[in-house]
């Protein structure tokens, strides 16, 4: 087949602007190939190159006594203790989920699984953050099932527990939903596998299923906006297999137990071309790749697809000559496919031959390494303005409307359809605070949690950002898990535009300053930009996703609440409801500022919860609706009522940061008190757990009313 001639159309078809290809001009010395572009293309796009973000995103704190792998691998590494570590992350699947909703959030799945396997891992556990447009857009219903049931599809007949995650519904999301897909493993602290390809000669090669002609440009495409166009798009999104994916991590954690193993990368966005070139440039080696060797499951395929297919369940790695039958025999044993196709040599060079012809030969360090940087203009976000007189309303109604809300119903519908008990070792099953699992043969437990409210980062991205992070420290805190780092996945609009790239560099800010002050370090993570449509963005949505350890001979706090049980709040209360969730869905307003976030006091407080656990019987920390929507969730899964005593709108629906409710006995409520006194700790009777009334101040409604309501409203938009 002929390729296309090199024209502005083309250029500008793969993302390309021309101040870059003018660079590619000068770096190559000549015009490019149409395979070259295609690989400046995949290499140079937002998606893989972080040409907007990386400038900033060297500004988060990556370090700490527990971290043994930062970020710029497939996933962070963290310290666990006994010779284990927790391997983690956080990717984005935004773009291929809104053109092919089951198929783009499935592959979603089954990318992250293979950044952590592909370390050494095995998959412990998944979670998802999901945002969709409002209710009434024609295309949130379909997306909604489609991500949900692919989600669920991949991860349960791979066998990974869900063990929690977000949905949020907002407009700002109509044109753009996001999938946020999270995984984490365990592995020997000693045995971690790396990418960085090492030694000239040694054999490059291609595991696990055939390459086909899906996901094309997926790369480049989810480095753009959307427009009207969007339906020729489809071509672009990857389809998985997860049964094939499951013989692909058992063969290659087998595979690294023979010493076989030199480098080893997952081919995700840009396959074979970004796993190659990332092995190369880590190694600071060259690569050459003969592509008739590459198994292919379709017929006639050219140069430029092949280097370009993002089809599922495939490695690169780079192998022992020595070990190479030894390394066969397993890929061999679990069906699946193993192809030396290329070798590392010692010049900076990326060599591409297919059937004896040279398809591209360019610098590989360009590619990488050398990839556009770019510091783009970006505007402070203003001062949001003061926030306006909000209306005294009977709180059991303003509890209705959230406990009935799209954002603030159970998500039972939801996390049913996932797995969260295969492999039994699920504490905590989605629905209420962090997820919990036991480190298998052992009296450890790992807590995992993923947190963001949109519209305060929109309102202030600075405290946006801080208290995203305070979330997940809380959540953590509040099952007893010592936060030990985070995993981020920021998602915004254009960076071409001031305001967005103030959103980002804002929220960065407050991210690294929680991170620093909670010492969450930051060990990996996912930027994706671009995320809008007919140049309408989406709320900035940087998720942070967080994991916490439960010690050997530390209890997690787990229980629930029992009939005669106070409530106690933890943390100082002044009332604050700018950006709530009663003004956005009992009032339809999203106006005053994003809370404050106290740093010094999300960890004075949370450590006071981790130091105290034998007093509380259970616990949760106030975040979105405060007081009266935690006690109400506390109260519900604990299938009792519950009275609080304040009456008014601040006390009961104030997002204040920095707190918690816990549920404890009489005598425990004393010791708490004398324990907060003596750490100069705010803490106070707010109510009492029992009965089967929900009540607020002078106002009541039934438990069991309150609770079919807030378990059915889901299934009753969305089924």
């Amino acid at each position: 087949m002929q390729d296309p001639a090199i024209t502005d159309d083309l250029i500008a078809a793969h993302g390309i602007k021309p101040d870059e290809y003018s660079r590619i001009l000068e770096i190559m010395g000549r015009e490019p190939t149409f395979t070259e572009l295609g690989i400046f293309s995949a290499m140079w796009n937002e998606h893989c190159s972080y040409k907007s973000s990386k400038k900033h995103l060297r500004g988060l704190p990556t370090a700490g006594p527990q971290v043994i792998c930062g970020p710029g691998e497939n996933a962070g590494v963290v310290d666990i203790g006994d010779g284990q570590a927790v391997v983690f992350k956080m990717e984005s699947h935004n773009h291929p989920s809104y053109i092919e909703p089951y198929q783009g959030a499935a592959t979603g799945v089954g990318g992250i699984l293979r950044d952590v396997f592909t370390m050494g891992a095995r998959p412990i556990a998944a979670m998802n953050a999901l945002s969709f447009g409002e209710r009434a857009h024609p295309k949130t219903r379909r997306l909604v099932h489609g991500v949900v049931e692919g989600v669920g599809g991949y991860g349960n007949a791979f066998g990974v527990p869900t063990v929690g995650g977000e949905v949020r519904f907002h407009a700002a999301y109509n044109g753009n939903c996001l999938v946020n897909a999270f995984a984490a493993g365990l592995a020997d602290a000693d045995k971690i596998f790396y990418s960085a390809a090492s030694g000239v000669g040694r054999p490059v090669v291609y595991l696990g299923a055939k390459t086909g002609r899906d996901g094309v440009g997926g790369a480049t495409m989810a480095s753009s906006e959307f427009d009207e166009s969007i339906e020729e798009k489809r071509p672009t999104v990857q389809v998985g297999d997860p049964f094939t994916e499951k013989r692909l991590m058992e063969a290659t954690l087998e595979l690294m137990q023979t010493g076989a193993v030199i480098s080893i990368q997952d081919m995700g966005a840009a396959g074979l071309t970004c796993s190659a070139v990332e092995m190369g440039d880590k190694g600071d080696l060259g690569v050459r790749l003969d592509l008739e060797k590459v198994p292919t499951r379709e017929p006639g395929m050219t140069a430029y697809e092949m280097m370009l297919s993002e089809s599922q369940e495939r490695m690169l790695m780079v192998l022992d000559p020595a070990k190479e039958a030894e390394a066969k025999a397993v890929f061999v044993k679990w069906d699946l496919d193993f192809a030396i196709v290329g070798e590392t040599i010692a010049e900076d060079r990326f060599l591409i031959v297919h059937h004896g012809e040279v398809k591209a030969d360019m610098p590989l360090k360009a590619l990488s390494g050398n990839a556009p940087e770019y510091d783009r203009p970006w505007e402070e976000t203003p001062p949001a303005a003061p926030l306006a007189e909000v209306p005294q309303v009977d709180p059991i109604d303003a509890l209705k409307a959230l406990i009935t809300s799209d954002n603030y119903c159970s998500r039972e519908w939801v996390y049913e359809q996932y797995d969260s008990q295969v492999m039994a070792d699920t504490m905590r099953i989605p629905g209420f605070g962090a997820g919990v699992i036991r480190v298998h043969g052992s009296d450890k437990k790992l807590a995992f949690t993923s947190d963001v409210t949109p519209r305060y980062v929109k309102a202030n991205p600075v405290e946006g950002g801080k208290q995203a992070v305070a979330e997940a420290f809380r959540n953590l805190c509040a099952v007893g898990a010592k936060p030990l780092a985070t995993t981020d996945n920021l998602n915004f609009g254009n960076p071409e535009k001031p305001s967005i790239m103030g959103q980002f560099v804002g929220a960065l800010q407050g991210i690294g300053a929680a991170c620093l002050a909670l010492d969450m370090p930051i060990v990996s993570g996912n930027v994706s930009l671009y995320n809008e449509t007919d140049g309408v963005g989406i709320l900035p949505t940087p998720t942070i996703g967080a994991v916490g350890l439960i010690a050997a001979g530390e209890e997690p706090i787990l229980g629930y609440a029992q009939d005669g049980d106070l409530a106690l709040l933890v943390g100082e209360t002044t009332g604050h409801l700018g950006q709530s969730a009663l003004l956005a869905e009992v009032f339809n307003r999203e106006d005053g500022d994003t809370p404050a976030v106290d740093l010094e006091a999300e960890l004075r407080n949370g450590t006071f919860i981790r130091d105290n656990r034998a007093l509380i019987t259970c616990c949760t920390d106030l975040s979105d609706g405060g007081l009266a929507l935690a006690a109400f969730e506390m109260a519900e899964a604990s299938g009792l009522g519950v009275t609080l005593d304040a009456g008014n709108m601040g006390t009961l629906f104030g997002e204040d940061q920095a707190r918690y409710l816990i549920a404890c006995s009489f005598d425990q409520a004393e010791a708490l008190m004398a324990a907060a006194a003596q750490a100069r700790i705010s803490i106070e009777t707010v109510g009492r757990f029992g009965g089967d009334v929900i009540r607020m101040g002078t106002s009541d409604m039934p438990l069991a009313e309150a609770s079919a309501s807030f378990r059915g409203s889901f299934a009753a938009a969305f089924a």
